[in-house]
């Protein structure tokens, strides 16, 4: 599994990294302007979709299956369900596509109704919208073909096909831009282009894996209303997370004028951790759960899950530390030039440091729903996922006045948080989460390392940026000093109190990994994470 994990984790951390820079160059063209806040959104709804199908309900409900017909029919079976599959995605998202593009001004009062106030920043971002609209088919589609390959535990190509996105984008700001009337308007075409790269970048993955699929006419058999019944559940359950963001996204639209693109900064930089840490934990996860419920291991499914715990843990608690203490260096170092002033980066700082109070929890999301639809239970998480979305909307009304931009991504924190604990709670009852003793004894431990590298942080911020007029080059010079000293701190503390082993860590997770043997081949048993 973990090999798994670090595979999907360094190409995500890759295209995350790259996509930094895709948004300093953002906010050096358009900075907080209302180019940018139509962009944003124009780019917001169809990846709202590609997070909810990549990241969530189609992979909720497709890898178990893809990966229980794999291991028990062999592959003419689990190719023959995806060549399903694709045809019935085919035809219900390209006529969602088409409606979207009809009725693309009346969707965008839903998702940005402060934007209907503003006449020419709204028609702006209906135009932008259209242009990325078509990305939603193109995507899904790439969500499918993803997950035909993670089921085959090829994860690198699904990996790394968002680098063509952020690469698009980046090429495609700099050379169409002065060829289209904004900045905004060559963003948008990057990411339909990008669409169909990654597209075609999976499909010869999947044809060099093995796997021949094909569009054929969609039919509703008896295994695709089975995976429709648990896609729906799914889109909130597995989705809520990225349904929170879009009710964010509203809010946003209904606060002053620079909201919506306050908040796209910080959530880009807060999404560094999450895709890296959460995705590919998530991502590694459920075709390893899957194959041991189904082979009867419920022993080795518990191991896993608590492996995947201690896991995201073990980084994403110093991480919210650091995000929170340190937002403002950041967001200054990252986006501080051209259009983004230093008060932007203030104020995008502090909605940084509401988002990481909700890291942890994002990413334990990751690795609890998988333990849901493993089993085939999509009920449960979107049991939870309602409640939860309830409880964000409810918390959304209540701070958006009082903190105003604030409000938006601590709302979504505090869901989120009441979301992963309810869901732990409920398999804990099932007795499909229990902690042991290695658990128990070492998050403690983090969390005191982690204590430790945030006074590390408070204490040699203020002097490392005692100027804000620092020269660009000695800010990333300052940071780099800032980032090397908490994770110095934090290494340190952890291996003092026994929160990890940093020497023994890679090396031996490595080599049992190594030593997984594929489904394909009538393997089971997981190496443990320890």
């Amino acid at each position: 599994m973990l090999r798994g994990i670090l595979t999907v984790g360094s190409w995500t951390m890759a295209s995350r990294l790259l996509g930094f820079a895709r948004d300093i160059l953002i906010a050096a063209f358009a900075g907080t302007g209302p180019v940018a806040d139509a962009f944003f959104v124009a780019n917001k709804l169809p990846n709202l979709f590609r997070r909810l199908f990549g990241e969530g309900a189609f992979n909720a409900a497709f890898v178990p299956e893809f990966s229980g017909l794999l291991a028990a029919e062999g592959r003419p079976a689990a190719e023959q369900f995806a060549t399903e599959a694709i045809g019935v995605m085919t035809f219900w998202l390209g006529l969602l596509t088409v409606l979207g593009e009809i009725f693309m001004p009346a969707l965008l009062v839903v998702l940005a109704p402060g934007f209907a106030e503003v006449p020419a920043k709204f028609a702006l971002a209906v135009t932008l919208t259209r242009i990325t609209y078509p990305y939603l088919l193109l995507i899904c589609l790439a969500a499918l073909l993803s997950g035909v390959l993670n089921g085959l535990h090829r994860f690198a190509a699904a990996a790394a096909a968002p680098l063509l996105y952020n690469t698009v984008s980046i090429l495609a700001m700099l050379l169409l831009t002065p060829h289209v009337p904004t900045v905004g308007h060559a963003l948008a075409w990057g990411v339909s282009i990008s669409g169909v790269l990654q597209l075609a970048l999976l499909a010869v993955a999947v044809r060099r894996a093995g796997i021949r699929l094909y569009v054929p006419r969609p039919r509703l058999t008896p295994r695709m209303r089975l995976l429709l019944r648990r896609m729906g559940p799914g889109l909130i359950g597995a989705g809520a997370t990225q349904l929170n963001q879009a009710v964010d996204v509203i809010i946003a639209s209904l606060l002053p004028a620079g909201t919506v693109s306050l908040l796209y900064y910080a959530e880009r930089v807060y999404q560094l951790p999450l895709g890296t840490i959460g995705v590919a934990v998530g991502t590694a996860i459920l075709p390893v759960l899957s194959r041991q419920v189904r082979g009867g291991e419920a022993a080795a499914a518990v191991d896993t899950l608590n492996r995947a715990l201690e896991f995201a843990l073990f980084l994403t608690i110093p991480a919210a530390l650091a995000l929170a203490i340190s937002a403002e260096p950041i967001m200054w170092v990252l986006f501080g030039r051209g259009a983004f002033t230093h008060a932007n980066a203030v104020l995008s700082a502090q909605a940084l440091a509401a988002y990481a109070l909700g890291l942890p929890a994002y990413v334990l999301l990751k690795v609890l729903a998988p333990a849901f639809f493993a089993r085939g239970d999509t009920a449960t998480p979107v049991k939870v996922g309602m409640a939860t979305l309830a409880l964000n909307l409810a918390l959304n009304l209540a701070l958006m006045v009082p903190l105003r931009h604030v409000g938006p991504p601590l709302a979504t924190s505090l869901a989120a948080w009441f979301n992963a604990c309810a869901l732990a709670v409920m398999l804990r009852r099932r007795g499909f989460l229990v902690t042991d003793a290695q658990l128990r004894r070492r998050v403690p431990r983090v969390v005191l390392a982690a204590a430790a590298m945030g006074a590390t942080l408070a204490l040699i911020q203020g002097p490392l940026f005692a100027h804000a007029d620092l020269a660009r080059g000695l800010r990333w010079v300052a940071l780099a000093a800032l980032v090397a000293s908490g994770g110095v701190a934090y290494a340190v503390a952890g291996q003092a109190l026994g929160g990890f082993d940093l020497r023994a860590m890679v090396p031996r997770r490595l080599t049992r990994s190594a030593r997984v043997t594929p489904p394909a081949a009538g393997a089971t048993k997981q190496a443990p994470l320890h």
